[in-house]
């Protein structure tokens, strides 16, 4: 099956120095960034960051106070209306008294460029409760159908705000695969998650959003790589003195479980030549990079700590 995706250099989303308040908060704050055909992108930040706003922009369900944003070269309208996005968004409920094959259908017969309802609900993994009412549904299985919803038509951008939300592993396991298909094919996939570890098996580039500004954008190496630290953890036998620890060189964070130690240190060799300096003998010693989930943490924290 073909796609129409936009040539590489007609970027397929724009923002340029986009901002939007509501009252004194300022939501989404001069941001500007580019995605392009074929990028599984993922969308990062703490509750209040701007991700659901800058979804709610880019889909024209909110307008800029400032700034231009742009699809395919186009208002986010026109690219909606000529079938190219498909969205899948946590705000909405879905129609009840339906089956759901029924719901499938009459979101295929409105695309410009529909797929058929059989071929959805098979992709989507619905098959076994396409008769079933769409408001007896459990709400991983509600997330099931509001993914095909969204892959109803041959679309070239796919939004997706927490997609995984209330699916058991292997729910999720097949709709990532899902989605590897649909970018493969060229399309763009831009998903918001609290998943981390989602986004860092997922996704080939990451971006950051904190109080409405964009803090990173890159691979997952990449951002692990800003943050700038490495783990540490160790075993020390008998008791264990927090005092002389938290003491240690370069140290951003100690925790201490039993006889476990894990440290983050921005200089990983200074903070072990010191560990030993102390006259302790650690055990079954690991140094290894930040995980996304922790470098995404120290990246909000540094900022967090630049704005107090």
């Amino acid at each position: 099956m073909t796609t129409t995706a936009a040539p590489a250099t007609t970027p397929v989303v724009g923002f340029d120095q986009v901002t939007k308040t509501y009252g004194s908060v300022r939501a989404v704050d001069g941001l500007s960034l580019r995605l392009y055909p074929g990028e599984t992108v993922a969308l990062l930040g703490p509750n209040g960051a701007g991700k659901s706003t800058t979804l709610d922009l880019l889909l024209g369900l909110k307008h800029a106070d400032s700034g231009t944003v742009s699809l395919f070269g186009t208002g986010p309208r026109e690219a909606i209306v000529a079938g190219r996005v498909g969205a899948m968004l946590q705000s909405g409920g879905l129609m009840d008294e339906v089956t759901v094959a029924e719901l499938v259908k009459l979101a295929c017969s409105l695309h410009p460029r529909p797929y058929r309802p059989a071929d959805v609900i098979a992709r989507a993994g619905i098959a076994q409760i396409a008769d079933r009412k769409v408001n007896k549904l459990s709400g991983g299985q509600a997330q099931r159908v509001r993914f095909a919803l969204a892959t109803a038509g041959d679309s070239d951008l796919i939004i997706l705000d927490e997609p995984t939300t209330g699916m058991d592993v292997s729910a999720r396991q097949a709709f990532w695969a899902t989605m590897r298909e649909q970018a493969d094919q060229g399309r763009t996939v831009l998903f918001a998650t609290h998943y981390l570890e989602e986004a860092d098996a997922i996704a080939d580039r990451v971006l950051v959003l904190h109080r409405g500004r964009l803090l990173a954008d890159g691979t997952a190496a990449e951002i692990k790589a800003k943050a700038g630290a490495r783990r540490i953890s160790f075993d020390l036998e008998g008791g264990i003195e927090e005092g002389p620890l938290r003491g240690l060189p370069f140290l951003t964070s100690l925790d201490v479980s039993g006889q476990t130690v894990r440290i983050q240190s921005s200089d990983a060799d200074a903070t072990v030549h010191a560990l030993y300096g102390l006259g302790v003998y650690p055990r079954n010693l690991e140094v290894a990079g930040l995980g996304l989930e922790q470098a995404f943490v120290a990246i909000t924290e540094a900022e967090e700590a630049k704005q107090s």
